[in-house]
């Protein structure tokens, strides 16, 4: 099955993202409502079949300079370990908002192994915090 990723919002299944993040560790306490209100303060991507079904998604809220904050990055069963979530953040990362942002940050209970080999690490002590800092800092 071929896939591809989108940030277009008119082709999220906003149902089926809230069910699928509601089920999550870190999303069990929204609503709807509160679902629908995190999509429209967000740069969103779904991940779709070549039949138009979506079977991913994540957002990123971010002033397109100086820091972004990944958030909600799932990819639906059964399209689990096909590689889709590091192509997702992959294609986050190569976007023009996100390229250029000095640092992304995300937290995770359960997935370094996703985000380590796209450049991400741990910031200090936190079991949870991860960021690429890309930032470019002027010492004297």
């Amino acid at each position: 099955m071929e896939y591809y990723i989108s940030s277009d919002k008119e082709k999220l299944d906003v149902p089926r993202i809230h069910q699928e993040v509601k089920s999550t560790y870190w999303g069990g306490y929204r609503t709807p409502e509160m679902t629908q209100k995190t999509i429209d303060a967000c740069l969103c991507f779904g991940v779709y079949s070549n039949e138009g079904e979506q079977v991913g998604f994540a957002r990123v809220l971010t002033d397109k300079v100086v820091f972004a904050y990944l958030m909600d990055v799932i990819i639906f069963e059964p399209h689990k370990g096909k590689g889709l979530g590091k192509k997702l953040v992959g294609a986050i990362l190569e976007h023009p908002d996100i390229k250029a942002v000095h640092t992304v940050g995300l937290k995770t209970m359960d997935a370094h192994g996703l985000y380590e080999p796209l450049g991400f690490k741990k910031i200090g002590d936190s079991t949870m915090w991860m960021a690429m800092d890309n930032a470019k800092y002027d010492y004297e």
